[in-house]
Parts: structure tokens; C-alpha cells; sequence
């Protein structure tokens, strides 16, 4: 992962707009700290900060064509670079770097050819020869990407808020899937599958073609020239990963370079429900697995740094980027510079568990075309994010185009969940890898029921921000909170808190406004908290509000107890209400 900035037509083009630009680009060196570059053509900039993960020797950017009249600064990697090469005889390339390839193919294709691209991407271009340009993100919003317009006419792109908010007037998100085009002024999409309308699909569950495509996916990703490993909870989704990677490592060609054993890592409060579960998993593939601990007070001194690194002040995200953001620093430290995650599972087969509560499969399949949509502002933001900021790479295999695509145009009704059928929360996976002679996980892993990271690391993790947020958040600042806060208007004192934090770093209104709004529960959209009545008393992002559906649903008591009540021991665990939560689903399995 690698931070990218470029600033094209600006007015001033002296030496001190330069030492901005290289000022403005440092702000990113997190994501990436083994090189800077930078490239200035007449009123144009292309700055990058890069995280050498392939060719590390030579792949330095901005990268160039043959003439270098075209220059690109790229954030991501081009699985598919070397098919790509292949079909680009006619060109000569200077380094061994998979991004590249994009040089080459706008020299072949114009700015049709961003669809031919298999990967995570978020990269600018300039054409020198007419002093054009375009910017793309990946189809899902894998690798984060902020466009922004400056008073003198400016046209700004950065992998991170931080290097824009400054400098700009406006600024957004740049939305997945599209393409800016300098030469028509505007952002068109580019990526078009069939699930896109959300239209009902017909296509019959095939549970071998769903796994066939998740090891592709999987295997795909092992191209790294750099020591990785795999983020492992002991959920499903990670467990999955973990497995498919440990039955192909020995035949990738990482292998013959770093060895053919597999490092996992794992992080919570001592004794938390990840934590037990990852060391089972672990075991049972035989990998190097590295348990990691942090307190409730070690995630809380982090707040600030964490709301500065991930750029939003969503309750979810935070309570579980903070975390990620502490272990990708002790991974870091261990020379690991990649990392697979399992990202987008939930929302592709709809297994939060408030999917329990869908009418029907059109709902069902409507649901989990919003989530995908809408990843680029949470799971993709965290997962991305919270690594990259400890110059850590997060690749995430369900997110793969063609595995949504084969995962997308099954009928919903295999995916909803049927408790008188004996179909939990993504059936549909756990049945395509249960296989009963070489087997790739435990039954009672591959059947576990879902836990949201934020929650699996430690019930009290949650309690503890929430008595931390009471403590500084006063029932008179929420009272007064819709006129102080009149966009996205926090709805507990715990949002709140959040928000003057980000505030702090982010004052402008256009910062507010890339971050969503809007009721939900156990991660819901909006829409999906119209399935429960009872889910508008208690709107809540944790799993745990998904009441009568998670074995360790919030309790009326809990939720009637006042802060003092439940104060945060140093083991990391509140007393004896938030321990007998965690034993609770540390001996729940689901059926």
C-alpha cells in the first residue's frame, strides 16, 4: 500500500508550491515510508510515498511509459500484471512493478482499458502530449482515494484527507468504480456488473464454483516479493483465509523466498472470544501464530491517533479500527509488511446477524447490494487505514471481482437464513468449504456464529469506550448536540466524543459531509432497521443489538446500569456482568 498526492493546474508554480506539494506528501509517509518520488510538469504533481511490496529493488515511482510522456503515481497492486504484459509485447518495460502495466495500457487503450485491471487500485495519470489526465479507484473502494478543488482552479487527489483538507476549498470521497476524465470535466463508472441494480438473481447455489472462485481469489493475492501473513479472529471469514492460504503456500513462488509456513495473528483483551478461537484455528493448520494483547486503557489512549489515521467519526469503524491499529504495529515490528484479511464476507452473504430478520430474499439480496456499495466507507476505510498506518499492506480476497460476481448471482433464497432448514447466517460458505474428507476447518469454527470484530476482541472494549465517552460527554452537551453537530448529529454521548475529536483534526464542513449518517443496528443500513421494530429503542452498531438473534444480546440490565457500575479492571474485563457476557459466547457455538 502506498500513499499517492497529485495537484494538476494549479496557478502558482514556484519553488515554495513545490516544498508545499513535498510537505503536503510527507503527511502520507505512513502508508508508505520505504521511498518518496515526485514528478512536476509545467502546473502539474505527482507525489508518491511508497510501500515496496513488489520489486522492491526497482519499482520506485511516479512510474513512466517508454517516452515518459505519460506518468502515473499508483496506491494498490495489479494482480493480474504479468496476463496484462503479456498481451503488450510492443512495449518495453523499465521496472518489475505490477502497476506499471497502466502506463502501457492507457498508450493502447486510452482510458477504456481501467476495467481490464484485476486488483485493488486508486491511481492518477498525466498525458504530457496534451496535458491531460485522469484519476480511477478500484471497484469496490478497496484503496481509499479523495479528490479536491483548490480556489485557483486546482484539481487535487490524495490517498488520505489529511493531505487536502488544508489546501482545498471542497473536496469528497472519490466515489469506487468511477473514472475522472480531465477532458470531459466529470466522473463516469466504470464498473458495471449485473448485481449493480440489485436485480433479483435466478442462478442456482453451486457450492463447488463458489469455492473454486474464493481459492483463485485467494491465491492470486500471494504475489508479494516481502514476508506476510494472514489476520486470523477464529471467525469464519478469517479462518477461511487462513486455511485456503496454508493448502497453496507451498506451491507460491513467496515460498521459495520467505518459506512455506504461514504467520497468523490475532488480537484482543486476555481471554476474549478471538483470542480462544484463533489459537484453535491456528493450531489445527499448524501455523506461527502470534497472539497479541491490549487493555481497554491502552485502546482508549489510542483514540486520537486512531480518528486521525481513519478520517471518520463512525461509531463501527472506530471501535474496530482501534484495535487493528494496535496490532498492525506489533506486526509491523515483526518485519511483516502484507497482511490478508477477511473483509466483505458479511456483506456479500449477508451474515450480520440483523439478516436474521429479512422478510425475503428480495430484501435480502437489496441489503446486501447496499452494504457492498457502501464498503468503501467502512469495513475497506478501516481495514485499509488502520494498517496503512503502520505501513502495513491489508488485502482483503473476498472483495475479488470475479468472486463477488459468482457469489452475487446466486438466488437469495439459498442465503437467507432458515433456521427449520438448518441454514445459519452465510450458509451458503460454510457448506461450500464443509468438506468431510480433508476437511478445512473444525465443524464448530466453520459453524461459528458471527461475532463483528469490535465485539469479538472483548465485550468490555465496548462497555470501557462507552463509560470513557460518559465521562467526558455531559447530558447538557447532548442536549445541545443538533446545534452544535447539525450535520450527522451524534445520537449518543460516545458519537459524540468521537466527533470533537475529529472536529479537531477536520474542522472544514466538507470533511463532515464524507463521512455517512442515518440509524442502524448491528451494522445495518438505514433501510435494513425497518425489518424490527424494537430495533428503533436501541440502535446500536454492535452485534450484540441484534436482540433475540446473538447468543449475548444486550441485556435490560446491562443496558440500565449506570457507567460507575461497570468500571474496567486492568486484566481488561469490566466485573462480573461484562465476564459472564464473554463466557457466555466463548462456550456458544451455533448450530
Amino acid at each position: 500500500m502506498c500513499g499517492i498526492l497529485a495537484v494538476l493546474g494549479v496557478a502558482d508554480v514556484s519553488l515554495a508550491k513545490r516544498s508545499r506539494i513535498i510537505e503536503l506528501s510527507r503527511r502520507l509517509r505512513h502508508r508508505g515510508p520505504d521511498w518518496s518520488g515526485i514528478h512536476c510538469y509545467q502546473d502539474c504533481y505527482l507525489a508518491h510515498q511508497r510501500l515496496a511490496i513488489i520489486d522492491p529493488t526497482s519499482g520506485d515511482q511516479p512510474l513512466y511509459n517508454e517516452e515518459k510522456s505519460v506518468v502515473v503515481t499508483v496506491n494498490g497492486e495489479i494482480y493480474n500484471h504479468e496476463e496484462l504484459k503479456a498481451n503488450l509485447k510492443s512495449h518495453q518495460f523499465q521496472t518489475a512493478s505490477d502497476c506499471e502495466v497502466i502506463a502501457h495500457l492507457y498508450e493502447e487503450y486510452g482510458d477504456e482499458f481501467v476495467d481490464m485491471l484485476d486488483g485493488m487500485f486508486a491511481f492518477v495519470l498525466l498525458d504530457t502530449r496534451d496535458k491531460s489526465f485522469i484519476a480511477a479507484r478500484d471497484a469496490i473502494g478497496i484503496c481509499p482515494l479523495y479528490m479536491g478543488w483548490g480556489l485557483d482552479g486546482s484539481v487535487w487527489f490524495s490517498s488520505e484527507m489529511k493531505a487536502l483538507s488544508d489546501d482545498c476549498e471542497r473536496f469528497i470521497t472519490f466515489p469506487p468504480g468511477h473514472l475522472y476524465s480531465s477532458k470531459t470535466g466529470g466522473l463516469r463508472r466504470w464498473y458495471n456488473p449485473p448485481w449493480f441494480s440489485e436485480s433479483i438473481p435466478s442462478t442456482p447455489y453451486n457450492p463447488l464454483l463458489l469455492r473454486q472462485s474464493f481459492e483463485k481469489a485467494i491465491i492470486k493475492r500471494l504475489m508479494t516479493d516481502v514476508p506476510f501473513g494472514v489476520l486470523l479472529s477464529g471467525g469464519l471469514d478469517s479462518s477461511l483465509v487462513a486455511s485456503v492460504v496454508s493448502r497453496h503456500l507451498a506451491e507460491a513462488k513467496v515460498a521459495a523466498q520467505w518459506g512455506n509456513k504461514l504467520h497468523t495473528f490475532c488480537i484482543g483483551l486476555k481471554g476474549s472470544p478471538d483470542l480462544r478461537a484463533a489459537k484453535e484455528v491456528a493450531d489445527y493448520l499448524g501455523t506461527v501464530h502470534h497472539e497479541l494483547h491490549f487493555t481497554v486503557q491502552e485502546g482508549i489512549d489510542a483514540l486520537e491517533e486512531v480518528i486521525y489515521h481513519i478520517e471518520t467519526y463512525d461509531v463501527t469503524t472506530i471501535r474496530a479500527s482501534t484495535p487493528m491499529f494496535l496490532m498492525s504495529r506489533k506486526i509491523k515490528s515483526l518485519g511483516v509488511k502484507m497482511v490478508l484479511s477477511g473483509e466483505g464476507s458479511d456483506e456479500i452473504f449477508g451474515g450480520y446477524l440483523y439478516f436474521h430478520k429479512a422478510p425475503n430474499k428480495k430484501e435480502f439480496h437489496e441489503e446486501t447490494c447496499r452494504k457492498i456499495k457502501a464498503l468503501h466507507l467502512y469495513d475497506c476505510l478501516r481495514a485499509n487505514k488502520a494498517t496503512s498506518a503502520w505501513g502495513v499492506e491489508a488485502r482483503v480476497p473476498f472483495l475479488d471481482k470475479n468472486f463477488i460476481n459468482v457469489a452475487m448471482d446466486i438466488d437469495p433464497e439459498w442465503k437467507m437464513i432458515r433456521r427449520d432448514l438448518g441454514r445459519i447466517e452465510k450458509w451458503v460458505l460454510r457448506n461450500a468449504f464443509d468438506d468431510e474428507e480433508k476437511p478445512y476447518l473444525p465443524k464448530h469454527i466453520l459453524y461459528r456464529q458471527k461475532e463483528q470484530f469490535s465485539d469479538g476482541v472483548g465485550y468490555s472494549w465496548i462497555d470501557g469506550l462507552k463509560d470513557h465517552a460518559n465521562e467526558h460527554v455531559s447530558d447538557s452537551m447532548m442536549m445541545n448536540a443538533s446545534f452544535v453537530y447539525p450535520e450527522n448529529t451524534p445520537a449518543t454521548k460516545e458519537a459524540y466524543y468521537y466527533r470533537t475529536i475529529f472536529e479537531k483534526f477536520f474542522p472544514k464542513n466538507a470533511a463532515r459531509l464524507t463521512v455517512p449518517g442515518g440509524p442502524s443496528v448491528a451494522c445495518s443500513t438505514a433501510k435494513a432497521v425497518e425489518w424490527d421494530v424494537a430495533w428503533s429503542k436501541n440502535l446500536d452498531p454492535s452485534g450484540r443489538a441484534a436482540l433475540g438473534v446473538h447468543d449475548a444480546a444486550y441485556e435490560d440490565t446491562l443496558e440500565k446500569s449506570p457507567a460507575s457500575a461497570n468500571p474496567v479492571s486492568d486484566n481488561g474485563f469490566g466485573p462480573a456482568l461484562g465476564e459472564s457476557i464473554v463466557k457466555t459466547v466463548a462456550s456458544a457455538t451455533a448450530v
